[in-house]
């Protein structure tokens, strides 16, 4: 089956653009989405990039063309009054279950872009995984596992030895595109698979 890897962080708007539109994409190519959550702040340190958000002029901009975004996407959109946010924790959630990784992403990305939720607050986490399909208490738990800290620092590690500098990364196959507005281009490469 075609796949397209998705490496993301919740705690960036541009990834949570994509993921929006993920699923119908897979469906109209018949490609299945991996999810798979990444450190965008050790991203930025190892390749020596830089959050936009810290670039004033872009920042100016970034808040009108998110709204651009949603508005085409036909999405929710706030800005995250707590942003830049630590979403490490979170993302652990996203690889408690592959199974629910999907769901358990989208719950975390609308709580912190649609409805201005602090993902670094375990009552938010414990909702997240319910919307998501998972125990929340067993999940909680499953966050600190050393096995699933590892995949998340393994997932960053393999998104920049793959050439990922920002979120969102989207592979199919060895072809890297960033961004939310690449997807036409991530079509057409699933379409050649």
């Amino acid at each position: 089956m075609k796949k397209l890897e998705f490496f993301f962080d919740l705690s960036s708007p541009y990834s949570y653009m994509a993921a929006t539109q993920l699923q119908p994409l897979a469906d109209k190519t018949g490609a299945e989405v991996v999810w798979r959550p990444m450190v965008l702040g050790a991203v930025f340190k190892a390749t020596g990039n830089e959050m936009p958000a810290r670039v004033p002029h872009k920042a100016r901009w970034m808040g009108n063309d998110l709204l651009r975004w949603a508005e085409h996407y036909g999405v929710p959109w706030r800005m995250s009054s707590h942003f830049p946010a630590n979403t490490i924790k979170a993302m652990r959630l996203v690889l408690v279950d592959d199974a629910r990784a999907a769901a358990v992403a989208l719950a975390g990305f609308r709580a912190m872009w649609a409805e201005d939720r602090d993902l670094t607050d375990d009552a938010e986490l414990r909702r997240i995984a319910e919307m998501g399909g998972l125990d929340p208490a067993a999940a909680l738990q499953a966050i600190e596992n050393p096995a699933v800290k590892e995949r998340l620092r393994a997932n960053t590690d393999e998104a920049v030895a793959r050439g990922a500098f920002g979120a969102p990364t989207i592979f199919v196959g060895d072809e890297l595109f960033w961004g939310n507005d690449r997807l036409h281009f991530v079509e057409a490469a699933l379409r050649r698979k």
